[in-house]
């Protein structure tokens, strides 16, 4: 980014991002007490509320977040609409936080946002609030926003980054809030209770504005209609429309390739009464609980768009895609043409309950296959209960780092899975583990499980594009 406060168009999202990577980022250096509403209400007010022209959706919950967002999208854009999407953290690349649908956007439209945000905030900036710094994850925020309006999207899908009450996200005036499913975590920062974590995220209720969610355990049911209550809007619980979820797999005929795991489809069957008929559809989105993420995403889309076909939705939600939600990245096959078993499988889980269902749906494809492990998570993780998931499972489990961008204990990382009374290697340097990791499951024929971070995620896909 340039010294001068006028940023030329011609200048890339690099550079855009060098001047962004300046200001304080939660994601690299968590505090406490640095939420709060104030700077972007103050921001969008002086850019024009640009989040309140794009008519969107409000996703929260503490896991399956991205997952719904990118389902609502596909549904949507199969309907027709070009629909925006913030999501985080990225990948591989960070224009997969702002884009349309499960593509970028073009240079004009990130140039333009980049322009008129980096320019309107030089001509501010000695009038912002002084209660506090301005935050890298608020400067993204107001960005997507611009990148909506600039691009012209018909609706937005917009995922909560923490919490929810004080969020960046939440001054948007959403057509509905969707709250997935609620677990202990960052509870440094939200609470180190059920009762406390969703009164934060439900604090992204708004007056008479719908609110869908996940099943919820009664105490989190409880804290929500309450909220609900007091904002006088309308809530309903999924439990109370869901009928039916099956799943099953199947090999995708439409494939040339082989019949290994990375062909299959997961084949899955919803039943509810929002639905003229059952939901059928096959998807890469594996596990019941992307059938049940899948079933959010649906019954928000029917709530406020009604007309919205069955076979519309069945066939957004085939096409969603999203790296790191396990994800078979690699695959070989031996000289007789059959599946090898040295794929690698990368998923971004790092809660407890997200852990546990990505050992199912592992198990669902490699039962009693020989597996290695690589794990990492951030220090702020409860990886004494994460470790325990894995026990008597891999023959070789290699503990590293999730990248530089994420604070990491390995001390308590490597009790946990002593405590677990699994056997485990440690490697500080996280791009040796990645490549020793892979190049032994590779010469051992064994499957490979990259999971505990998307940050971790992000560092294997770098050193698999890299070779």
């Amino acid at each position: 980014m340039s010294s001068s406060t006028e940023l030329k168009t011609s200048e890339t999202i690099t550079d855009f991002l060098a001047w962004v990577d300046s200001f304080l980022n939660f994601e690299k250096l968590p505090q406490k007490n640095i939420f709060w509403l104030n700077m972007m209400q103050f921001l969008c007010e002086r850019l024009g509320n640009p989040q309140n022209e794009i008519k969107c959706y409000h996703v929260a919950g503490s896991k399956g977040k991205g997952s719904v967002c990118a389902m609502i999208s596909s549904i949507l854009t199969a309907h027709g609409e070009r629909v925006g999407v913030y999501a985080s953290p990225h990948i591989e690349d960070f224009r997969e936080r702002i884009r349309l649908n499960d593509k970028f956007f073009t240079d004009e439209v990130y140039e333009k946002a980049a322009k008129e945000l980096y320019e309107k905030f030089n001509s501010i900036k000695d009038e912002l609030p002084k209660e506090r710094v301005v935050t890298w994850f608020e400067l993204v925020t107001v960005y997507a926003f611009l990148c909506m309006k600039a691009a012209r999207v018909d609706e937005a899908v917009y995922e909560v980054g923490l919490g929810g009450r004080l969020d960046a996200t939440n001054i948007v005036n959403p057509q509905i809030c969707i709250i997935n499913t609620i677990e202990l975590e960052h509870t440094e920062f939200l609470g180190d209770t059920l009762e406390k974590i969703a009164a934060e995220k439900g604090g992204i209720i708004k007056n008479g504005i719908p609110v869908l969610c996940a099943s919820q355990v009664d105490e989190v049911k409880a804290v929500f209609k309450k909220i609900a209550k007091e904002k006088n809007a309308p809530i309903v619980f999924a439990d109370e429309i869901l009928d039916s979820v099956e799943t099953s797999y199947c090999n995708d005929d439409s494939s040339k390739a082989n019949s290994a795991n990375s062909d299959k489809l997961m084949s899955v069957e919803i039943k509810s009464k929002l639905f003229s008929r059952p939901l059928k559809y096959k998807t890469k989105m594996y596990g019941e609980f992307q059938a049940r993420n899948a079933f959010l995403a649906a019954a928000a889309v029917k709530m406020i768009h009604p007309e919205i076909s069955e076979e519309t939705i069945e066939k957004g939600l085939s096409k969603v895609t999203l790296p790191a939600r396990f994800e078979i990245v690699e695959r070989g096959t031996d000289c007789g043409g059959a599946s090898s078993t040295n794929e690698i499988v990368i998923d971004g889980a790092h809660t407890v309950k997200s852990i546990t269902l990505t050992m199912q749906t592992f198990e669902q494809f490699y039962k009693g296959r020989k597996a290695n492990l690589l794990f990492a998570c951030a220090a702020d993780k409860d990886v004494e209960h994460i470790a325990k998931c894995f026990s008597g499972r891999f023959d070789k489990v290699v503990l590293t780092r999730p990248g530089l961008t994420k604070s990491c204990n390995a001390d308590k990382m490597e009790k946990a899975f002593a405590d677990a009374l699994i056997n485990f290697e440690y490697n500080e340097d996280f791009e040796n583990a990645i490549k020793g990791i892979i190049a032994e499951s590779k010469k051992e024929d064994a499957f490979l499980l990259i999971t505990g971070s998307f940050y971790l995620a992000s560092e294997v896909k770098k050193v698999l594009s890299e070779n």
